[in-house]
């Protein structure tokens, strides 16, 4: 059976892992790193992810896309506010779900997710030396029904099947506990660049129980950035008049300058940030640099209103699991924003005690996740994963309220079944309205679906008995059945498209990327020709200044030469370049086979000629830009 690899697709950086010998390990993306940064780039035909696109952020805002997960499964009207104050422009679909424009295309976030996706598993093949197909890809485990469907979407675009969507922090519990005999209780803190999760697990012997989870999709590190990007702008804005915030390009070097004092002052008490050229004065139209000292305590009190937010769903953790802090053995850290030192600090007083930092919070749960894949593909034995749904789930009934059929932090998969009725006479059908949420109302909680069962018979109101079946299966998606007893009419839907794309979108985009796959193939092959092409072309060109064979012998290679030139300097297809490729080698056999023996050629020693080895260092290399 081909490996499965294991993705944790992050809001800011994303990692890929594969079991080797038993044990899970990181593969390096093409450019020797561990973490991809999960940016997307367009500048007119060419499209770049990752590092490469991260570097030229500032001088392209508008056609950098980055953070996209937050965006991933929702609506344009849940993320209105974050949309405003990105760089980039993100607008409403027609469909009223999220799209990003650059050069007049637009983008869904499940487009954006699949191209990160497809570098990572591009760069893993290449390393590992055969195609990856099957992955298992995590998600924050407080993420929605929509959301994770997103998530499996994009994976499909990405032309992966996906074997399991696995919740963050268990994949992290997962990668900690794989050498652990004894049992604990764990509590699993996840920070990262765009979500926070808390999940609470019993780890030990090979059995991976979720007790609760619990989190905010809309609170991480980036949080962090904007919250020093909101003081420098507006101190810059006090001082000068002038609003960074309006000026893309301004916006993205104080988002760049933001993140890096942020992980600066994890090390350091004090930095400075030092933005040269950043505006032109309004008045004078000279040039206006920002310059401004960032003390660790100043970066902790810009980001306590945010690090307040956290408390709240740790203690609501603990309680959905009956638990107090002190029933906790350990606390491991998971993202790179449990580096903050607040946050450390924050959760030690949170828990009493001091986290576990023996993981890497950037890899584990990529490491967990391939874990979780070798279980999948039978590389993984011995290991039991129980986990849990992070929101009840239920339906609307009579008075707009929301009934709830499965509770949160209930194990799955799972599969709950209840009995309603008819609330008006003679009533021949009944809407199901599928919501997911913890509110009492239905409008106040997520919609997943709406569907109709027809044909009950007409009966007095509260006569006929509707079974509503509510399925969760291990990726935590939901499939929903009500069935009318007396005449076994039978109507069911599995919730997805609540992203809204609809079937015939996501295949679009399948084939769509497909297509570009192979285009890209076709480009590099083909720069790949040419580059051979042109190194033969210098070479023959040597060959013939070099050669003793008279200048007859010598018109055919010339000849070639020209013709390779022209080729090259006119973008010959890839056929023409291998052709003259080809025809330029065999010319410039026949040159050498033509020059008089070696003998007969003037000595090295001879006045004036350059002493023998002198060109033995020189190679004849080709160039290419850097990353």
């Amino acid at each position: 059976m081909a490996r499965a690899v294991g993705i944790d697709l992050g809001t800011t950086n994303s990692v890929i892992a594969v079991m080797e010998g038993g044990e899970p390990t990181v593969l390096v993306n093409s450019e020797g790193n561990r973490t991809t940064p999960s940016v997307v780039a367009f500048k007119g035909e060419q499209r770049l992810t990752g590092q490469v696109a991260k570097r030229q952020a500032v001088l392209n805002a508008k056609g950098t896309l980055f953070e996209v997960k937050r965006y991933m499964g929702r609506t344009w009207d849940e993320v209105k506010e974050e949309a405003e104050r990105s760089p980039y422009e993100v607008v409403r679909g027609d469909d009223g779900g999220v799209r990003f424009v650059v050069e007049g295309k637009q983008y869904t976030p499940e487009e954006i997710s699949a191209m990160v996706l497809q570098k990572l598993v591009e760069d893993a093949s290449a390393t590992l030396g055969e195609k990856v197909t099957k992955a298992v890809i995590t998600v924050p485990a407080y993420f929605n029904n929509s959301q994770r469907e997103a998530t499996q979407n994009a994976g499909r675009i990405a032309g992966l099947e996906v074997l399991r969507i696995v919740n963050e922090p268990t994949a992290a519990a997962l990668a900690y506990g794989l050498e652990k005999k004894g049992n604990e209780t764990v509590l699993v803190f996840d920070l990262g660049g765009g979500t926070f999760d808390v999940s609470v697990l019993e780890v030990g012997d090979g059995v991976f129980e979720v007790r609760s989870t619990n989190g905010d999709t809309h609170l991480g590190g980036s949080d962090f950035d904007y919250a020093v990007v909101g003081w420098l702008a507006d101190d810059f804005k006090k001082e000068y008049g002038v609003d960074l915030r309006k000026d893309k390009q301004a916006l993205q070097r104080l988002l760049e300058a933001a993140e890096k004092a942020k992980i600066e002052l994890s090390g350091i008490p004090e930095t400075t940030i030092s933005l040269p050229f950043i505006a032109l004065d309004p008045a004078s139209n000279a040039p206006l640099y920002l310059e401004k000292r960032l003390s660790r305590s100043k970066f902790e009190e810009l980001i306590t209103p945010l690090l307040n937010r956290v408390r709240g769903p740790v203690e609501s953790a603990l309680r959905d699991a009956k638990l107090t802090k002190n029933d906790i053995d350990e606390v491991i850290l998971v993202g790179g924003s449990t580096r903050v030192p607040a946050v450390k600090k924050l959760v030690q007083e949170a828990l009493g005690k001091a986290p576990n930092q023996s993981v890497n919070p950037d890899e584990v749960v990529a490491l967990g996740a391939a874990v979780q894949a070798g279980v999948l593909t039978g590389d993984v034995e011995d290991i039991v994963l129980l986990d849990v749904t992070p929101l009840s789930l239920g339906v609307e009934t009579k008075g707009g309220v929301f009934t709830k059929l499965v509770d949160r932090n209930t194990a799955i998969p799972v599969r709950k079944t209840e009995t309603f009725t008819t609330a008006e006479m003679n009533q021949t059908g009944v809407e199901v309205h599928v919501l997911q949420g913890e509110r009492p109302l239905a409008t106040d909680n997520k919609s997943l679906g709406r569907f109709k069962l027809d044909g009950i018979p007409p009966m007095m109101a509260g006569m006929p008995q509707i079974e509503i079946s509510y399925d969760i299966d291990a990726n935590g998606i939901l499939h929903v059945t009500a069935k009318e007893k007396s005449t076994g009419k039978e109507a069911s839907i599995t919730i997805q498209n609540t992203t809204t794309l609809s079937e015939d979108e996501v295949d679009r985009m399948v084939k769509d990327a497909e297509a570009n796959a192979e285009r890209d193939r076709e480009a590099r092959e083909h720069i790949e020709a040419k580059n051979t092409l042109d190194g033969l072309r210098v070479q023959a060109q040597r060959a013939v200044d070099e050669s003793t064979a008279d200048d007859e012998a010598k018109q055919p290679v010339k000849r070639a030469i020209a013709e390779a030139e022209s080729a090259i300097d006119s973008g010959a297809p890839k056929s023409r370049l291998e052709e003259l490729g080809r025809e330029l080698s065999e010319k410039l056999v026949a040159l050498q086979q033509a020059a008089p023996p070696a003998e007969d050629a003037p000595q090295g020693n001879e006045q004036g000629a350059q002493p023998q080895g002198q060109d033995d260092d020189v190679v004849d290399a080709d160039f290419k830009p850097a990353g």
